[in-house]
């Protein structure tokens, strides 16, 4: 990483040439993710149960209750605005989802914490199943609402914290923007996928990132450097209120309009 803030050196004499920035390596954070597992292990011991009521039933019944199906919606079962990211409809959906939140999840709550990343998650898939609801009639699933939110909160943490990663940051959001678009515009197109809940996650995600992300800066004396994150516990407040806020508010307007 580099700290482009170095140290003055008093030995130095009036119209000596400022030292140039120096690499200094800051250790991560390390912690088990133990949110990122757990939603993993939740979600896999729903699909099981959602595997079972069919071949017992023929009936998904999780699905029955917990779908988003936006005439339920309306007649009072708000739920369905966020337990869809529970259900999905095949072992290869299933399969992709969790893929993808262990490769972001486990970063971003090492980063987040436990706590901020699990309000991320939730929010990215209430945001996007509102979008859902409001954009389209179709019943949907997945967890794809609150990986999305994963998306958009990685690209604003490496925006507002791109002096610590200058050597990695073009590539890194060069990716991020590559796996958005691939995902929006290539996969999103294809009949049955569920583009305006990726849209929304998204949104969600970018929106409560930027109040709440982490905001870090390099403090120590060589050689023991570590992150502080400056991000107030009433800045994240702050975003989640503003996310539940807005979408729960259009979520309102789609069930009187």
């Amino acid at each position: 990483m580099n700290d482009n803030h170095p140290a003055s050196d008093p030995s130095m004499g009036p119209g000596q040439p400022a030292p140039s920035p120096q690499t200094v390596r800051v250790a991560m954070p390390r912690s088990t993710p133990y949110v990122t597992y757990s939603i993993i292990g939740i979600t896999a011991t729903i699909f099981i149960l959602q595997l079972a009521t069919r071949a017992l039933t023929r009936t998904d019944i999780p699905a029955v209750f917990f779908i988003k199906s936006n005439e339920l919606i309306r007649a009072g079962q708000v739920w369905r605005l966020l337990t869809p990211m529970f259900l999905h409809g095949s072992l290869v959906h299933i399969g992709f989802n969790m893929y993808a939140l262990l490769s972001f999840g486990v970063g971003l709550e090492r980063h987040f914490g436990r706590g901020r990343f699990l309000l991320l998650y939730l929010l990215g898939a209430f945001a996007g199943n509102v979008a859902s609801f409001l954009f389209t009639d179709a019943n949907s699933l997945g967890a794809s609402t609150a990986i999305f939110g994963l998306l958009g909160a990685e690209g604003i943490f490496l925006i507002q914290n791109r002096k610590l990663f200058e050597g990695q940051f073009r590539n890194a959001i060069g990716n991020i923007i590559f796996i958005a678009v691939i995902n929006l515009f290539l996969i999103g197109s294809l009949p049955g996928i569920d583009n305006w809940g990726h849209i929304g996650g998204l949104l969600g995600g970018l929106m409560f990132t930027s109040f709440a992300g982490p905001l870090y800066e390099i403090e120590g004396i060589y050689p023991a450097y570590h992150l502080v994150d400056r991000r107030s516990a009433q800045a994240v407040m702050t975003g989640a209120a503003t996310v539940v806020l807005i979408f729960g508010g259009l979520a309102m307007w789609g069930m009187i309009r």
